[in-house]
Formats: structure tokens, C-alpha cells, sequence
């Protein structure tokens, strides 16, 4: 059996809103599908869809994005002008350096960098 990631679903209540967001932030043209779909595939990304639902997040995620970026300070202040929440400060181990962020609903992601 051959099995490949199709795409990364967010469960959201505005979803055009949303995947506008996040293709100012990755890149990507916006699709918007019936029924209240829409997604991205952004460059370097699997595709992003997002999906209505009629509840608000109420928990920390399960599973987020680590997203690979250059420099760590500058894709902050770029997605705090979006409309992001930053979460902390930038964590530094053997690993790496990461930054948690909050999309507009809520939703959190990494910055990464090696």
C-alpha cells in the first residue's frame, strides 16, 4: 500500500479569513471551495485546507506546524503585523531555536531555526 500526505486540515470558524492569512504569511493563492472550504499550496508546503466548524478552539493543539525560517526575530515582527500572537520568548536548546506563535484563531505554530 502507498500512502502520501494529501494535505494539513485546520478546523476553523472563518476559513476564507484564515487561508487569506496564511498566504500572506507562506505564499500560496487562496482556493475557496462549497460549502465553506478553502485552501493553499503554498511554495515548499504540503497543501493547507481549512474547514469549517461551529465551535471556537478551546485547547492547546495536538499537532502544529514548525515552519523553517531564517531568521527567527524577523518572521515574528512580519507575522505579528499580520494579526498573530507571539507566545514567550524564542527558546534556544541543542536543537535549535524556536518561537511559539498564535494564528488569528487561535491555532499555534513554530518558527524555527537550526
Amino acid at each position: 500500500m502507498h500512502a502520501g500526505l494529501s494535505q494539513i486540515v485546520v478546523d476553523c470558524r472563518e476559513p476564507r479569513q484564515l487561508a487569506r492569512f496564511w498566504a500572506a504569511l507562506l505564499g500560496g493563492e487562496v482556493v475557496d471551495r462549497p460549502h465553506g472550504w478553502s485552501y493553499l499550496t503554498p511554495p515548499g508546503f504540503p497543501r493547507l485546507g481549512f474547514q469549517p466548524v461551529p465551535e471556537p478552539k478551546t485547547a492547546k493543539n495536538r499537532l502544529h506546524m514548525d515552519i523553517e525560517v531564517d531568521e527567527i526575530e524577523a518572521a515574528t515582527a512580519r507575522a505579528l503585523a499580520l494579526g498573530v500572537e507571539r507566545i514567550g520568548g524564542v527558546v534556544t536548546d541543542e536543537a535549535g531555536s524556536f518561537q511559539v506563535m498564535r494564528d488569528p484563531e487561535g491555532n499555534e505554530f513554530c518558527f524555527v531555526h537550526d
